[in-house]
């Protein structure tokens, strides 16, 4: 048996190298890329996006067949640009994918279990209720800690931007909030149609009424709870397969960010990524703090655990990528079976810090590059509608992007402004989504401290 365990290690740890250096050789590949093989790509999208500024600033409406057809060009460019780097993008995308197919089944089968294990529905009602307590108070820390220093530090005020055209179209799905959509996106039509969507959410709230149910029914129910056992368990066998495609996944995603972007977008943006990362490293040390007033030493334990699940989360910008392997290692760690079950797809939906952050960030950030001047109310009315927005969204790259669009709509921002972000997402993507990882791997480790299900 400590044979088989210091295999795993060893293994555990060459994934955890192969990732480190697949991130390392990708950035390096993509610089060379970028500086030799789509330099020019880059140069002719630099210029056609100065001449369509200089044709508006000068002839806004004089010329629409030109500027239409400047357009056309660049996004023949770019079409030209991506096909070139396709092999890379990809290398990332079949991961992706491949993760996709393995989260929908998992939350579903882990769930029930968790659930129907858990006993009865008071047991259910109460770590429940601790659960969504721990969730809803990182999730308004993380966004608070956010407003707080996008108004210290506005990285938008150098900006000076005019306000722009209000047919700017940026190819997001806008989502306004309203409390009817916000219902009809957590209670389920058809559970098919939620598990085919991944519509983690959805298929929380089915889980729960499946696995609340299934232990009302008592002995009969114990063959399902064994057959989801053995379903779970099984999926977690193909995550271990799938994992293996990490490094490879992980190169493929950083040649293309590199490639198109530059290292040169680093420098543009040095001031927003380098605050927008210093904002995330104050959420950690609020996060390690809190683990350490609950489950005391052992939070450190917790995140030498959690490197390999944060680092995969960080490399592929999707903390849904990290989901098998935040499960396997939180339960390694000692956090009951039947709270991990409960609690980690819950997190999905409802525990994003990381993107709570970045969401406030990103639209007082907007707001500040245009000279809007928001007020404390308005900006705290903001923030709680990005509080009720963002529960259940995706754990997947530029979902947060959708969100804000429909905030921005909701407070008269120029969606536009999106504009400004869309170039250095993929970097942003990176931090909020291993802060993601973070946050819900402390949930779970305290509400099963709570539960006195944490075992050593």
């Amino acid at each position: 048996m400590t044979k088989e365990h210091h295999q795993g290690s060893q293994k555990k740890n060459r994934l955890t190298l192969y990732i480190f250096i697949a991130l390392v050789a990708g950035i390096i590949l993509g610089y060379v890329l970028n500086t030799a093989y789509i330099n020019e790509d880059n140069a002719m999208i630099h210029q056609i996006d100065l001449d369509i500024a200089q044709l508006k600033k000068t002839a806004p409406l004089s010329l629409p067949d030109e500027l239409k057809l400047l357009s056309e060009k660049r996004t023949e460019i770019l079409q030209s640009r991506d096909s070139k780097l396709e092999p890379f993008t990809l290398m990332a995308d079949i991961f992706l994918r491949l993760i996709k197919m393995i989260v929908a089944p998992l939350v579903f089968s882990t769930l029930v279990v968790g659930v129907a294990k858990l006993g009865d529905i008071k047991s259910v009602g109460r770590i429940g209720g601790k659960t969504l307590l721990w969730f809803f108070s990182a999730s308004l820390v993380s966004l608070v800690l956010g407003m707080f220093l996008v108004n210290y530090f506005e990285p938008g005020a150098q900006m000076h931007l005019p306000l722009p055209d209000s047919s700017v179209e940026l190819g997001l799905q806008k989502t306004a909030f309203s409390i009817k959509n916000f219902l009809y996106h957590i209670f389920p039509t058809s559970i098919f149609e939620s598990l085919a969507n991944n519509e983690i959410l959805q298929i929380v709230v089915f889980s729960l009424l499946f696995g609340t149910a299934t232990a009302a029914i008592g002995d009969h129910g114990k063959i399902l709870i064994d057959f989801f056992e053995v379903v779970a368990d099984v999926i977690l066998k193909i995550t271990g397969y799938v994992m293996n495609l990490a490094p490879i996944a992980v190169f493929g995603a950083m040649v293309a960010v590199i490639a198109k972007q530059g290292a040169g977008i680093l420098a543009t943006y040095s001031i927003f990524i380098g605050e927008f990362y210093l904002g995330l490293s104050a959420l950690w040390l609020v996060l390690i703090l809190a683990a350490f007033l609950v489950i005391g030493k052992r939070a450190f334990t917790l995140f030498k655990r959690m490197k390999d699940p944060a680092l995969l989360a960080f490399s592929t910008s999707s903390s849904e990528a990290a989901f098998p392997k935040m499960m396997m290692e939180l339960e390694r760690f000692g956090c009951g079976k039947k709270i991990v079950s409960f609690v980690l797809p819950l997190g999905y939906s409802f525990n994003l810090d990381g993107s709570m952050m970045y969401m406030t960030f990103a639209s007082l950030f907007i707001a500040q590059s245009y000279g809007i001047h928001l007020p404390m109310a308005t900006q705290i009315s903001m923030l709680l509608v990005l509080m009720l927005t963002s529960k259940g969204i995706a754990g997947v790259p530029r979902a947060s992007l959708v969100v804000i669009a429909g905030t921005l709509s909701t407070f008269n921002i120029p969606e536009a402004g999106l504009a400004l972000l869309l170039g250095i997402d993929p970097i942003l993507d990176m931090g909020r989504s291993a802060t993601n990882v973070i946050g819900n791997s402390v949930a779970t480790a305290v509400v099963s401290k709570w539960e006195g299900e944490l075992h050593h």
